[in-house]
């Protein structure tokens, strides 16, 4: 995945202990020195700035290092979550979830203060949970499952499964609206994690955060593959990743209007820069 920020570091993904993290200029756009990690699937950021949190799908653990120099300070194993992937926080920042992508899925809590996991939570259907996002009202952690076909809703505090959303193939990715109404989701058109097919049917799923329903259904014309993204900072545009079809998608976020742009190979996430917000989560350019 590739993260652009001021000195953004996107995450080089290892098989086991040979990934790297590299630093890059955004007015430059130039790279600096890879900084040797343990498989740094994705990248988040302690809520308050006091660790980068390196997901270490592999090993099966949280490695939190320096912000800056990238020096590890601890590390909290997460023994029960094997393809431990994406997060989100708290509203208070007391605790996150993490996505368990492999096994039987599930989700790991982890208290952020005290560096240890408070639970495990196996959801009603056995399946690949992907992204996760807290609903704006702070109440609802929306969790995409890629082989459910939609959406789970979990009660964070209590750690419970509340509700299921249809959406489509391959539920995988999430963007927040601008003003925070709605929730973009991705369906990639596949089950499949990697070499799936060009041109299937994918698409993306709008829900009301309000009525938790969905509002709005956009398929890729001719097919396409939506993966990770973010929204222009005027909300107006939904840039995407098309993992398996070399594209990128501009959606706008009023009419559902397409516009694709051809690019390299498995182009897996993108995010658009600057964005408003107070800090950053880390991942695709996730603030809050």
């Amino acid at each position: 995945m590739l993260h652009l920020a001021p000195l953004r570091r996107p995450a080089n993904n290892g098989t086991g202990r040979n990934g790297s993290l590299t630093p890059i200029d955004p007015t430059t756009g130039k790279p600096g020195k890879q900084v040797p990690v343990d498989d740094p699937y994705n990248m988040y950021f302690m809520p308050d700035g006091s660790a980068a949190i390196i997901v270490d799908e592999a090993l099966r653990q949280l490695d939190l290092r320096d912000p800056q120099t990238m020096a590890l300070k601890s590390i909290i194993p997460t023994p029960t979550c094997p393809g431990i992937n994406h997060a989100d926080f708290a509203a208070d920042n007391s605790y996150a979830i993490f996505t368990c992508e492999y096994g039987d899925g599930g989700l790991a809590k982890i208290d952020l203060k005290n560096q240890k996991v408070l639970g495990h939570l196996d959801l009603s259907k056995m399946g690949m949970p992907q992204d996760i996002r807290l609903s704006p009202d702070g109440k609802v952690f929306y969790v995409a499952d890629m082989m459910n076909d939609g959406v789970f809703l979990i009660d964070g505090n209590s750690f419970k499964e509340i509700g299921f959303i249809p959406t489509g193939i391959g539920a995988h990715g999430f963007v927040v609206s601008r003003d925070g109404k709605r929730l973009y989701v991705s369906n990639r058109g596949s089950h499949k994690m990697e070499q799936g097919r060009a041109g299937g049917p994918g698409s993306v799923t709008v829900i009301d955060f309000a009525t938790r329903s969905v509002v709005a259904q956009w398929p890729i014309p001719d097919g396409g593959s939506p993966d990770m993204g973010n929204v222009s900072a005027d909300g107006k545009q939904l840039w995407l990743s098309g993992r398996f079809d070399s594209e990128v998608y501009m959606i706008d976020t009023t009419s559902g209007t397409v516009t694709k742009i051809r690019v390299g190979v498995e182009p897996h996430g993108l995010t658009v820069w600057p964005q408003p917000g107070r800090y950053s989560q880390g991942h695709t350019g996730n603030m809050r």
